[in-house]
């Protein structure tokens, strides 16, 4: 197997998990909580085929769909999870979270979509297992152990803007009484700043929605910038109240990884989608 390219290899944060030839990446600090069973995929394991191969997790990139449903069965053999009880986002760039209840059970996988516009969902119930899809943006895991509840967003750059992580947080305090301070968060694997190029009206954006940009916008000879995707959210999620030693930064670059990850810039669009998965022990 290839070996990842860590941002930093001092400090890998991730550990790199290899069950039954499905290969996927977890948290520590999470995985101590002995609360959760959680994990986000690689491209490894999985039986789709051309630019999908292997373990592609989306139904929307245009793959065979027994080949699809075939890795989320063995991702949840791995993993540690039920097939049956995996609920799938449905992703557009919002900050919507959803409350996710039993009813919501097998939604996107087992049966059809029956939410829209959701790129964050929270839970307290056991069993049901929280799906949500990356190629280049960042995924962002909380746990409360406290109240036994966890939440699994969706943040890219507009999500990042919008304070996902902060919404997620909130949402979590309103549905279950969770204290931001005992939050254990996560933010997973995602493209970097040395890869990430964005134009002046993206920088704009951030420039109005941070209050100090100094290390989460570069700027650059051509008139663009590099943007820290994962400062950004660091930021975001020690504003929503989240102790900064509960928060696990990912280290590990999608873009930088594309022969092990999905990445949208690094393989030109022609990609699978990777996924974070999320569950109530």
């Amino acid at each position: 197997m290839m070996e990842f390219k860590w941002k930093n290899p001092q400090e890998k944060q991730l550990v790199v998990n290899d069950k039954k030839g499905v290969v996927y990446l977890s948290y520590p600090q999470i995985e101590e909580t002995d609360m959760v069973v959680h994990g986000f995929t690689t491209r490894l394991g999985g039986v789709s085929q051309g630019i999908y191969s292997s373990m592609n997790l989306s139904f929307t990139r245009g793959d065979d769909e027994d080949c699809i449903y075939e890795n989320y069965k063995r991702a949840a053999d791995a993993i540690g999870f039920s097939y049956d009880s995996v609920v799938c986002s449905d992703q557009t760039h919002t900050t919507n979270v959803r409350l996710i209840t039993e009813s919501d059970r097998g939604n996107g996988l087992t049966k059809p979509k029956e939410f829209f516009d959701v790129d964050g969902m929270i839970t307290d119930i056991p069993g049901l297992t929280l799906a949500t899809f990356y190629a280049d943006c960042v995924p962002l895991y909380f746990v409360d152990t406290r109240h036994k509840a966890i939440g699994l967003s969706h943040s890219g750059w507009r999500g990042t803007v919008g304070k996902m992580g902060r919404k997620t947080v909130e949402a979590m305090s309103e549905a279950f009484g969770t204290d931001p301070q005992e939050v254990i968060a996560a933010i997973g694997p995602s493209i970097c700043v040395d890869c990430y190029e964005v134009s002046l009206d993206v920088a704009d954006e951030f420039d109005r929605a941070f209050d100090d940009c100094t290390k989460i916008l570069y700027p650059k000879e051509n008139g663009k910038y590099q943007l820290d995707l994962w400062e950004a959210n660091r930021q975001v999620l020690l504003e929503a109240g989240v102790s900064s030693e509960h928060i696990t930064m990912p280290n590990l670059c999608t873009c930088c990884n594309k022969e092990l990850l999905f990445s949208h810039r690094g393989l030109k669009g022609k990609r699978g989608n990777l996924a974070a998965f999320l569950a109530i022990k």
